[in-house]
């Protein structure tokens, strides 16, 4: 009896055990799903990102263009006539005045038609002079009666028609004068050669250029222009120019012509800009530089940012801003004005004392939560 009561003790004591340990599993459950949620739920922490406040510049923003320095008028220069060319008394780069001998065709055909013209000429004059003096007596006679009145008439035929053998004969001679005078490729301007189309010993048809001549004179700064550049420039315009080879200087010019339509190839817009007081330092063919107002059309506020910051969302031009107070970060296209080596100029897409990301701009994304971090060396961003 002893035995048994303590055997069934022992089976009540495990089962009271068993009960309390069952009792304590749903709220362990509970417990680690709590655990669970909280450590999912937490936040990651904001990415450290380099990034600056822009504030605009003080001056107004210029876009800057490439150009090349060339004469205002340039013409080839051609002779007149065919032959051969036998000499050449100027060469690329030669400077040369009005009534300047430049080249000269072989003249010896041109001499013989010229004596040939001059011939035709004598023996015009010769006729005329007969058909005068038979019209002096066929006159005389008829006056007397002595010729009938169709004879005066056929006399005076003759010398009409011998003064105008004499006209054309003298107008072939000219003619030929002026032919054989073509034989001489003249400057008819002052100016510079810029080009060798044809050399000695070279057969050259009519109108086939020889040189070209850069008249001296007005000088111009051709410019090509992109679409999103081309609004707006007007006739008269000013700009600012400098030459890179030229340091230091700074000349005013003019838009003297817009072209109407792109070229086909680059799709870009042709303008000419005319220098108002080129010196002598300026020369055909020198780089260019054009600096246009960007706020021609009204004040518009300029930024110039680290060229860092810069990126592209599809084909616009954007940059990371950093939103506030949350610190998240935001994509805004902008439109820039003008890149130089180290900087942008931007127009629009940002404003007074927007940070914006200036390092790693391709390693995050929009909505991203971050925490601003001045540059480390601040002068590196500097313009």
């Amino acid at each position: 009896m002893r035995g048994q009561s303590s055997g069934s003790s022992s089976g009540v004591q495990w089962f009271s055990r068993w009960r309390r340990f069952a009792g304590l599993l749903p709220l362990c459950g509970v417990l680690a799903l709590a655990a669970c949620e909280k450590r999912a739920s937490a936040p990651p922490e904001p990415r450290p990102v380099v990034s600056m406040a822009v504030h605009p510049d003080e001056s107004a923003a210029s876009a800057t263009y490439p150009g090349e320095v060339d004469a205002r008028y340039s013409t080839p220069l051609s002779f007149r006539v065919n032959g051969k060319i036998i000499d050449r008394t100027v060469r690329l780069g030669d400077t040369v005045k009005p009534g300047q001998v430049l080249a000269r065709l072989d003249p010896v055909d041109y001499d013989k038609n010229a004596a040939s013209a001059a011939a035709q000429v004598d023996a015009a004059r010769h006729r005329l002079v007969f058909a005068k003096q038979q019209l002096e007596r066929d006159t005389a006679q008829a006056e007397a009666n002595l010729i009938a009145r169709a004879q005066l008439e056929q006399t005076q035929d003759a010398f009409a028609s011998a003064a105008a053998q004499r006209d054309q004969a003298e107008q072939q001679l000219a003619l030929a004068e002026n032919q054989r005078r073509y034989t001489e490729l003249v400057s008819d301007h002052a100016g510079t050669i810029t080009a060798e189309n044809a050399d000695t010993g070279q057969n050259v048809q009519s109108g086939q250029p020889v040189y070209q001549l850069a008249w001296s004179g007005s000088v111009d700064v051709l410019c090509d222009l992109p679409e999103n550049a081309i609004h707006g420039i007007n006739i008269g315009e000013t700009a600012q120019v400098s030459l890179p080879a030229l340091p230091g200087k700074r000349y005013r010019a003019q838009v003297r012509e817009v072209a109407t339509a792109a070229d086909p190839a680059s799709r870009t817009w042709r303008v000419r800009f005319t220098l108002e007081q080129p010196d002598a330092a300026v020369r055909l063919g020198m780089s260019a530089n054009v600096v246009l107002a960007a706020n021609r059309g009204g004040a518009q506020a300029a930024f110039t940012i680290p060229a860092t910051a810069l990126f592209h969302d599809g084909n616009a031009p954007a940059i990371w801003v950093v939103r506030k107070p949350d610190n998240v970060l935001q994509l805004r296209r902008v439109t820039v004005a003008r890149y130089d080596a180290r900087t942008i100029t931007v127009t629009s897409g940002i404003a007074d004392n927007d940070q914006i990301v200036v390092q790693g701009v391709h390693t995050v994304t929009a909505g991203q939560k971050v925490r601003p971090v001045p540059p480390l060396h601040p002068e590196d961003f500097a313009s």
